[in-house]
């Protein structure tokens, strides 16, 4: 049944082509990122490639306009299709564009006019060429020390830069392990942009951000009637991902019955999506990524051991900051001129004393703390050098580890106890969340009086929160009383930097 199958199958009469219904599909089909728009620029319809590109949907980008969809650098002064309208033809520019999971993205547009028999304009057509790969092979001339945006030059980063080549020109499943903030996500997207798939998309998903329900249809998609609210098709992450590379974060937080499901499409690679009773052939490499210990998972009856085993084909271990204490100056400086650029600061380096600290401390959240650390101080330093003085406070005054109390980031007192399931006691997760709460209500009165709502208070909990536990989202979750899944989706909400 599964040689019937085929990717992209158009639903027209056998035997005949009608270029008018097909043009969609065919487009559908191409490479690139590719928008549509009238003449007033607004988005009249987006391909595939640009819903992977942007995260934009093509049923809610109707009618918006092109520079809220793609968010270019190229958008900010006069836009480049003005120039059209008097007949100068085809333009292509490089630039970056901000998708919606906020990351940038650079990209080689192409803007064309769409005129009509007469030679009146009607419209523009616009390309979006992802040119990330570039910049990954321009990263390896560059430097002795990085590979795409990994950086580093200890000897487990060296075992990593000589292993990813090799698993990069095959299609097995990876799972990648490692601590939290060890930078799993961009081994993934190493992997892929060295790969011969780096033309097609690189999807990510985390599984832990969203619930259940949504995260099947998420993943595979579905069909107009198939639920409540379904009033329309939806290609899934696996369907946007075709030809690519789908990266699942946290596969750990994956619900039982979608591991059975996932099995099941990495044992026959076909796709059903949700209410469909037809299949497609889908082909995309599957990586895998997460901070638990999937093997002890699999004992407790929470993981599948034969997904495990489908998953593990190659298996990376990705080794913690304090394991590559030589990497601890080169990630430092590497940030610093990253933020220093972005923040146009005139900031050099770190003065003995803040390179003092910087290199003695331990980094439990690893590269992503250390990097939170350097956007902080390059923030609040106004100097040549950044100074004791302008790194976080946690750094410059430690809390003794044995008593682990916690400073509020709203009322300024302390905790005496930060995470009692840590010393074997349960929680009171009830008392935690009212405490939380209250000062909450309380700062914010005291801050700006009109701002006493809900969401107000409660972006402030979660804030409180991540400053309790230094970033540490699964504590954060534990402070709060609530799943990972539903803390990823608050800061999602309230746009909270992490």
């Amino acid at each position: 049944m599964a040689d019937k199958i085929k990717p992209g199958l158009l639903p027209l009469e056998p035997g005949s082509l009608d270029l008018s219904k097909a043009l969609p599909y065919i487009i559908d089909e191409l490479p690139l990122g590719i928008i549509v728009m009238d003449c007033e620029r607004r988005a009249l319809f987006l391909n595939r490639g640009m819903e992977a590109l942007t995260g934009f949907d093509r049923k809610e980008a109707s009618t918006i306009a092109c520079r809220h969809i793609t968010r270019g650098d190229f958008c900010l002064g006069k836009c480049p299709v003005l120039s059209m309208s008097h007949g100068t033809g085809m333009m292509c520019v490089e630039g970056n564009i901000v998708n919606r999971e906020r990351q940038k993205i650079p990209v080689r547009v192409t803007f064309a006019p769409i005129m009509d028999s007469q030679g009146n304009l009607t419209g523009f057509f616009e390309t979006f060429e992802d040119i990330r790969t570039l910049g990954v092979l321009a990263g390896k001339k560059s430097g002795a020390y990085t590979f795409g945006q990994l950086v580093g030059r200890s000897p487990q980063m060296e075992q990593i830069y000589r292993f990813l080549p090799m698993i990069a020109q095959s299609s097995s499943s990876v799972l990648l392990t490692g601590e939290t903030g060890t930078g799993k996500d961009l081994v993934a997207e190493a992997i892929h942009q060295e790969s011969s798939r780096a033309k097609g998309h690189f999807i990510k998903v985390n599984c832990g951000a969203l619930p259940a329900t949504l995260l099947e249809s998420e993943l595979f998609g579905h069909q107009k009637g198939a639920f409540t609210g379904a009033v329309e098709n939806k290609p899934g992450r696996f369907r946007l991902a075709h030809n690519g590379t789908l990266f699942l974060a946290e596969i750990g937080d994956l619900p039982l019955p979608l591991q059975v499901k996932l099995l099941t499409f990495l044992d026959d690679r076909i796709v059903h999506p949700l209410g469909s009773t037809k299949g497609f052939l889908c082909d995309v490499r599957v990586i895998a990524a997460t901070h638990r210990n999937l093997e002890q998972m699999v004992r407790e009856g929470t993981f599948r051991e034969d997904l495990l085993f489908r998953l593990n084909v190659v298996r990376m271990q990705i080794p913690p900051l304090r394991e590559r204490r030589d990497d601890v100056q080169l990630l430092l400086d590497h940030f610093l001129q990253t933020f220093v650029t972005r923040f146009k600061k005139p900031t050099k380096g770190f003065s003995a004393d803040a390179l003092r600290i910087l290199l003695s401390y331990h980094y439990p959240g690893n590269v992503r703390e250390l990097k939170n650390i350097v956007e902080y101080a390059s923030n609040v330093c106004q100097q040549n050098q950044i100074l004791a003085e302008h790194l976080p406070a946690y750094l410059t005054n430690p809390i003794p580890q044995e008593q682990t109390p916690v400073r509020s980031a709203f009322t300024g007192g302390t905790s005496p106890v930060a995470h009692p399931e840590e010393n074997g006691e349960k929680p009171d997760r009830a008392a935690l969340e009212r405490k939380i709460i209250i000062d909450a209500i309380l700062k914010t009165r005291e801050e700006k009086k009109e701002e006493t709502g809900w969401p107000a208070i409660e972006r402030k909990m979660i804030v409180d929160a991540i400053v309790q536990t230094q970033g540490r989202l699964s504590r954060a979750a534990s402070v709060l009383g609530w799943s990972r899944s539903k803390l990823y989706r608050k800061i999602h909400q309230y746009r909270i930097e992490t």
